[in-house]
């Protein structure tokens, strides 16, 4: 597993937390980011402060709640449960950041320890 792979899970819960709103509507949100905010959604995991502002912008409040949703879903296909107690100064750009760190340094270990054996 590598930073890849990360990338490919943030994928799958971003397009997971879009669907929440419905596949036309996600579909536009993507169109939306494409044009408006020049964010490719494969290029998400490489720009994520600016999806996270994009999303915003185009929700305004409610965008809180889909940031919510993805990470909820990052949290679940990492395998870890979300603790929100001590992160709520935290931007999504930030708890992505943070979640990434423990994905990578856990399959650091994995890895290593696979090797000692």
């Amino acid at each position: 597993m590598s930073k890849r792979d990360f990338d490919k899970l943030l994928l799958e819960a971003v397009d997971e937390g879009l669907s929440s709103l419905g596949e036309s509507s996600k579909r536009a949100v993507y169109f939306h980011l494409e044009q408006g905010f020049n964010i490719d959604k494969h290029e998400i995991p490489y720009k994520v402060e600016d999806f996270a502002s994009a999303i915003e912008k185009i929700f305004g409040l409610g965008g809180n709640v889909i940031e919510i949703t993805i990470m909820e879903r990052l949290y679940a296909k990492v395998g870890r449960d979300i603790k929100w107690r001590g992160f709520e100064d935290l931007t999504f750009a930030k708890y992505v950041a943070s979640l990434k760190r423990c994905f990578l340094e856990k399959k650091r270990v994995e890895e290593s320890n696979r090797n000692q054996r």
